[in-house]
């Protein structure tokens, strides 16, 4: 596979995780136990906006790889 069909897909896998993500942390950020707390609503919202750079990191690096 070409670079640049690797970068393509890359990038459709990453607005499809990035939109997945926003998704589930907007579900989990509306549970009564969160919304009630703003001291765990804090750390919530930290978390879960850094946290799709862990599952985001293999995609860029498969992505950036040197073609054939």
């Amino acid at each position: 596979m070409t670079i640049r069909t690797r970068k393509f897909f890359g990038a459709i896998l990453l607005l499809f995780l990035l939109l997945v993500w926003a998704l589930l942390g907007m579900t989990v950020a509306q549970t009564p136990w969160l919304a009630s707390s703003g001291i765990a609503q804090a750390i919530f919202y930290v978390v879960a906006g850094m946290g799709w750079l862990l599952p985001a990191m293999p995609i860029v690096s498969w992505m950036s790889r040197p073609g054939r």
